[in-house]
């Protein structure tokens, strides 16, 4: 796959742009709620159960000062008052936010929780509002990987209440699986072929690497995967970690080799470096972690600042503001990647089933089941031939084994 090659398939089929936020913007199209909800619910309970997923991989995210850390996860069950139940998940990491589990369990606990209880799941304008109103915003959107927990929970909440799967209480359908990329991370470049080999029997194809901040390694590391992989999708994500000088530079060079996009090679808030490295036109510039309101993607769009943006719900506060933000890229006709933070299980769940019913066209950075030891669903998500099912079940269409849940909250005291 070439760089020419990268061309969105738009789709006309989306909710009106005055509708994008809230229940407005689930219901366009479906008539689901006022025939179906048989009486207005109010949130009765939330509870959340702390967590660190193990790990069976080394990724620099998921360590610190004291070595790995396992997947920091914050599980959010939310119980409305007929008894229906919806499961969210927060997963913060500090080395790729300013959020951590700690504050995560602080902000729900003492801040959001409160202002949930007894609120409409269904409403949620309400539900954000109230949420932004006890945390504001910085430059964007305040806690957003916190916040996206409750929003996650909700959706699956409604889908349980009406009986539907996302998708369709977005009036739309998903294939019956995604298309994953294998993460490289390697220490040193001896790791590089192993790691391949590794995703390679696992059935992987296409692959994402973790470049920045040495250009030598880097270029080297991307030279040896497209000799091993000459025709899979090669993604190079920074996360911020070339100076502009640096990244200019070295664009280029991943273009000659066949790099197809380059995500985030400098830091968030360096927009005119953006606009510099999109001028250049070397490869498609895709944004990520600066782009967390649909105001913010519309801003970067109109400065020039990027040619797409790896989507995470997570990010964004979740799937209300995804969907919006997926929809003016498709509407601009730019590039909608679809990533994640190393998603355990009810994440992972939102994701697919968001990416599929979006027509993502490319392989999907989606790799917790390539880093995370455990699993506290049912029938956990298992790729086969580099490829994952997406849940077709009501709401995330996935259940949550609470025994399982259990045991991890505890084997994670001490942890967290």
């Amino acid at each position: 796959m070439t760089v020419g090659d990268l061309r969105v398939k738009q789709t006309r089929r989306h909710f009106l742009h005055t509708c994008a936020n809230g229940l407005s913007g689930l219901a366009v199209g479906t008539g689901l709620l006022a025939q179906e909800v048989p009486k207005k619910l109010a949130i009765e309970r939330i509870e959340l159960f702390p967590v660190r997923f193990p790990t069976v991989m080394r990724f620099k995210f998921l360590e610190s000062p004291k070595g790995a850390t396992g997947r920091a996860s914050v599980m959010i069950k939310v119980t409305a008052d007929d008894g229906t139940v919806g499961w969210g998940e927060s997963i913060p990491s500090q080395r790729w936010s300013y959020e951590t589990l700690e504050s995560a369990l602080s902000t729900l606990d003492h801040y959001l929780i409160p202002v949930l209880i007894g609120m409409d799941p269904f409403d949620l304008d309400a539900i954000h509002a109230a949420m932004n109103r006890e945390i504001g915003p910085g430059f964007s959107t305040g806690a957003p990987i916190t916040k996206a927990g409750i929003d996650i929970a909700l959706h699956d909440l409604m889908g349980k209440a009406l009986g539907r799967n996302l998708a369709e209480l977005w009036d739309r359908t998903t294939p019956d699986v995604l298309t994953l990329s294998w993460t490289l991370n390697p220490v040193t470049l001896d790791d590089l072929e192993p790691l391949i080999e590794k995703g390679q029997a696992h059935g992987f194809r296409h692959f994402n690497v973790k470049v920045g901040p040495d250009p030598g390694f880097d270029v080297e590391m991307c030279r040896i995967v497209k000799r091993l992989v000459p025709d899979g999708f090669l993604w190079g994500d920074a996360n911020g970690g070339y100076d502009l000088e640096t990244a200019l530079e070295v664009a280029p060079k991943y273009a000659d080799l066949g790099m197809d996009v380059f995500e985030q090679p400098i830091p968030s808030n360096h927009l005119t470096g953006y606009q510099a490295l999109k001028r250049q036109g070397a490869l498609p510039i895709i944004m990520d972690e600066g782009v967390v309101s649909p105001e913010d993607l519309s801003t970067f769009i109109e400065l020039g600042c990027c040619d797409g943006v790896a989507m995470k719900p997570c990010r964004c506060g979740g799937l209300v503001s995804a969907r919006r933000q997926i929809e003016i890229l498709q509407d601009k006709g730019l590039l909608f990647l679809g990533s994640g933070l190393t998603e355990p299980d009810i994440s992972l769940a939102a994701s697919l089933i968001l990416y599929g019913a979006y027509g993502l066209n490319y392989p999907a950075a989606l790799n917790g089941p390539q880093f995370l030891g455990a699993s506290v669903i049912a029938d956990p998500f298992k790729p086969v031939d580099g490829t994952v099912n997406i849940p077709k079940g009501p709401g995330l269409g996935i259940q949550v084994d609470e025994s399982a849940l259990t045991e991890l909250v505890e084997q994670s005291k001490g942890a967290v």
